[in-house]
Order: C-alpha cells, then structure tokens, then sequence
C-alpha cells in the first residue's frame, strides 16, 4: 500500500495537525518539507499538501508544538543547508536567515540529509510520521521534528533505569 498525496486546503492541513497533535507522543515525527520532498511509500508516513509557504507553516507548527505539555521536539535540519549557495538556489539566504529566527533556541540538530531520512524511515516502522509539504522550491530546507516526552526528560530516565536494579 502506497502513501497516496492528498492536496488539502491551507485550513485544512493546519486542522489536520491541532487533530494529530493530541494522539502523537515521543518517537512520533511531524515534517514541514519543500515541494520536491517524495511522497515515501511506508504506510506509517501521511503526506499532505499545505501549498504555502514553508516559514508560514514552520511558523504554525513550531506554535502549535509549544502550545503542547505532553510533548516537545528534537529538531533535525539538513547540513547541507549550509553549503547551498545562492546562484545555485535563489533565495537560500534569505531563507536560512528566517529558518534561524524561527528555529533560535530550539537546540536544531545538523545532520546529512539521508542520515535524517534513515532515523524517519526506521521510526515509521512502528510509529506515525506527519509530512507537510509546501510549496518552497529550495533544497535541502525541509525541518524534521522528532517528537518527545514533554515532561520528562532524558536525565530523569538515566536516573530511573540506574534506580531499577539489573535483571539476570
């Protein structure tokens, strides 16, 4: 079964994620993607099309995600972001300019494209992922968000795991 595209209408695809929001938790991934993203055939992926512009839907989801207490995200971008130079793609300043506004104090996460690609993929395995295309023409400036457990974190679970004592 493959993942089929469903255009949406702008209200459309932002009602669709304030629906998902409530059912997704950690190790579920929410995408705002470029118009040549693919639309990937494992069934766990739901594409839609928010035809927009990308920093407009950046803007609401990273909104709607801090309006959320059960849930925070890691936040992946693709290294080669950094590499794209302007005469290649018109247009790539000003955006990493408006990406670094709206993404500043989100702790983002550089990493090569297919190494972000592989993280999604073996996620979508067992867990949902919510790919948001827009309609920027830009490479390499889809924004990844890994979600998480908002009210607990990653020290709290070392202390837990080193409080149970070791099985044999």
């Amino acid at each position: 079964m493959s993942t089929a595209i469903t255009p949406k209408a702008p209200h459309d695809w932002a009602l669709e994620l304030m629906e998902k929001l409530p059912l997704f938790g950690h190790r579920n991934w929410i995408v705002i993607a470029d118009a040549a993203y693919p639309a990937q055939s494992n069934p766990g992926i739901e594409t839609i099309v928010a035809a927009e512009d990308q920093t407009y839907v950046l803007r609401k989801v990273v909104d709607a995600l801090g309006t959320c207490k059960h849930i925070r995200a890691n936040v992946y971008i693709d290294l080669e972001i950094d590499f794209v130079e302007e005469q290649d793609a018109p247009g790539i300043s000003d955006y990493r300019r408006q990406l670094n506004a709206l993404l500043e104090g989100s702790g983002v996460t550089r990493l090569m494209h297919e190494r972000i690609i592989a993280k999604l993929d073996q996620c979508a395995a067992l867990f949902r992922v919510l790919i948001i295309k827009t309609n920027l023409t830009i490479p390499y400036t889809s924004v990844f968000f890994e979600l998480d457990c908002g009210y607990w974190n990653a020290e709290a679970e070392q202390r837990l795991r080193s409080a149970i004592p070791a099985q044999n």
